[in-house]
C-alpha cells in the first residue's frame, strides 16, 4: 500500500471514529437527561446478568433454533471484527496481513474459522430475510414497524451478507495473486474462499490484485459506514445490551416501586400538623412522568436498547385482544421523543419548550389504560427492558397530576379512600355476608 493510500485510509478511519464518538456522546447526554436512579448494588449478580443475558443471550434460548441462528450472527459480528483490527493496522501502517508474521500457523486456523463463521452469517441472514419478507411472521409485519423501522432490519441483513461476501472474495483473490508471484506462499489457501477461486482463475495477476484491493477497501469502508449507522438504528442494542443487562432491575418481576412521597401525602392528610410549611411545602415533587425528563435514566437506556423484535408485543394480552397497547411501540415512541429532545438541545444549547410531551403527543391514554400490568413484556424481553415501568410512570401522572382517570376507576379510588376497599360497603358492614339469613 502506497503512502497516498495510507493517508486516505487514516483520514477515513479518523473521520469514522470521530463521527461515531460524537453520536455516542449525544446518546449518552440524552440518556442522562433522565432522573437519577441507583443501580450500584449487588455487583456479582449484575455481572452474572451481563454474561448470561447480553453475551450468552439466555432468554433467546426459549426458542433454541432461532437462538442458535441469532448467536451465529452475534458471534460473527464480534469475532470476525477481530480480523478487522488487522485490516485497520494494515491500512495505517501500509503492511499486508500483519498478524501472519506474529501468529504463523495459528493465523491460517483463525482465518479458516472466520470464513466458516462468515458462511454461517450469510446463511442465517438469508433465513432471517425469508422470515421477514416471505414467511412474514406476524410480529415482523405489525403496523408498529411501518416506514423505516421495517426497512432498517432488511438493510442490516443485506449489508452483513455483502460484507461477508467481500471478506471471502478478498481472501480468494489474495491467495491466487500471492501464489502467482511467490508460488509457495506460506499462507496457502483458506478453507472456504478456495471454492471461489475458480471464478477468478481467468484473471491476470494485476486483475487479481485489483479484485483483492477493491474488496479490501469496500469491506473496511462498509464496516466503518456500519459503525456510524449503528447509533441511528435499532441495532444499537448490539452495544447497549451490555450496560442494559448489567443495570437490570433485580427486584422480583411484578414488584412495583414504592412511592415514599405518596405515603407522606397520605400521612399529612391524616395528620396535618406534620405537614411542612413555608418553602419546604412549596417544593412539590411531580408524581409520575409526563415527558422523558421525568423518567429515570434507566428507562431512557431501555428505549435506546430496544431491539424492536416484538416479543413483548406478541406476549401482551392487551395487544392480543386487539387493544391499542403495544409495548414495543411504547419503547419506540420513547426513543423518538428522546431523539427529538436531543435535537432541540443541540440546536438551542438547552431544551426550549416545544409544546410537546411524551404523554399525549406520543403515547396515548388509550394505550396506557389497556395495560394489565401482567409483566409479560418484561418477562419476554431478551435484553431486560421494562416497557411496564414507563407505562406505570405515565399512568401515575395521568391520575395523580391530571386527575385523569375513567369514571369506573374514580369510583374505585373513592371507595378505597372512604371504605378502605374497592367496594361500596362501609367497613362495619363488610362481614355481614357471613351472618345467617333472617328467617
Amino acid at each position: 500500500m502506497n503512502i497516498l493510500a495510507q493517508i486516505v485510509f487514516t483520514a477515513l478511519l479518523a473521520a469514522a471514529v470521530w463521527l461515531f464518538s460524537k453520536k455516542i456522546q449525544s446518546i449518552r447526554r440524552n440518556i442522562m437527561l433522565g432522573q437519577d436512579e441507583d443501580f450500584s448494588g449487588n455487583r456479582p449478580q449484575r455481572f452474572r446478568n451481563l454474561l448470561l443475558l447480553a453475551l450468552g443471550q439466555k432468554k433467546m434460548f426459549r426458542n433454541p433454533l432461532v437462538a442458535v441462528m441469532h448467536l451465529v450472527i452475534y458471534a460473527g459480528f464480534i469475532i470476525i471484527n477481530a480480523e478487522v483490527l488487522e485490516i485497520i493496522l494494515d491500512g495505517v501502517l501500509g503492511t499486508h496481513r500483519l498478524f501472519h508474521a506474529v501468529l504463523f500457523d495459528v493465523y491460517n486456523w483463525l482465518i479458516d474459522a472466520f470464513e466458516f463463521l462468515a458462511v454461517g452469517v450469510i446463511t442465517v441472514c438469508v433465513i432471517f430475510l425469508i422470515r421477514r419478507n416471505i414467511l412474514k411472521l406476524k410480529r415482523f409485519i405489525s403496523k408498529d414497524l411501518n416506514g423505516w423501522p421495517r426497512s432498517d432490519a432488511n438493510c442490516i441483513l443485506v449489508t452483513e451478507i455483502i460484507l461477508m461476501g467481500l471478506f471471502l472474495t478478498m481472501n480468494a483473490a489474495d491467495s491466487l495473486s500471492q501464489k502467482a508471484v511467490l508460488r509457495e506462499w506460506p499462507i496457502g489457501n483458506f478453507s472456504i474462499s478456495q471454492f471461489i477461486q475458480p471464478l477468478l482463475s481467468g484473471l491476470s495477476h494485476n486483475g487479481l490484485i485489483a479484485v483483492e484491493r477493491t474488496c479490501w477497501w469496500l469491506h473496511i469502508t462498509g464496516i466503518l459506514a456500519f459503525l456510524n449507522y449503528l447509533p441511528w438504528s435499532k441495532h444499537l442494542h448490539i452495544i447497549l445490551a451490555f450496560p442494559n443487562a448489567y443495570y437490570a432491575r433485580l427486584a422480583p418481576i411484578g414488584q412495583m416501586e414504592n412511592m415514599p412521597d405518596i405515603q407522606k401525602e397520605v400521612l399529612y392528610a391524616m395528620q396535618p400538623e406534620l405537614a411542612p410549611t413555608g418553602e419546604t411545602a412549596a417544593s412539590h415533587k411531580k408524581f409520575g412522568a409526563k415527558d422523558v425528563f421525568d423518567l429515570s435514566w434507566r428507562n431512557l437506556l431501555d428505549a435506546y436498547s430496544c431491539t424492536e423484535c416484538g416479543r413483548c408485543t406478541a406476549a401482551c394480552p392487551a395487544n392480543i385482544t386487539g387493544k391499542a397497547l403495544s409495548p414495543r411501540l411504547i419503547m419506540m415512541k420513547t426513543r423518538d421523543r428522546l431523539e427529538e429532545v436531543g435535537k432541540n438541545i443541540a440546536t438551542n444549547k438547552q431544551f426550549k419548550d416545544d409544546g410537546k410531551s411524551l404523554l399525549h403527543d406520543y403515547i396515548t391514554e388509550e394505550e396506557l389504560r389497556a395495560c394489565t400490568t401482567c409483566n409479560a413484556c418484561v418477562q419476554e424481553c431478551p435484553v431486560s427492558i421494562s416497557p411496564l415501568d414507563i407505562i406505570l410512570q405515565s399512568r401515575r401522572f395521568l391520575i395523580m397530576e391530571e386527575s385523569n382517570a375513567p369514571q369506573e376507576w374514580n369510583g374505585m379510588f373513592s371507595n378505597m379512600e372512604n371504605n378502605f376497599a374497592p367496594w361500596k360497603f362501609a367497613p362495619d358492614d363488610r362481614d355481614k355476608w357471613a351472618e345467617p339469613a333472617s328467617q
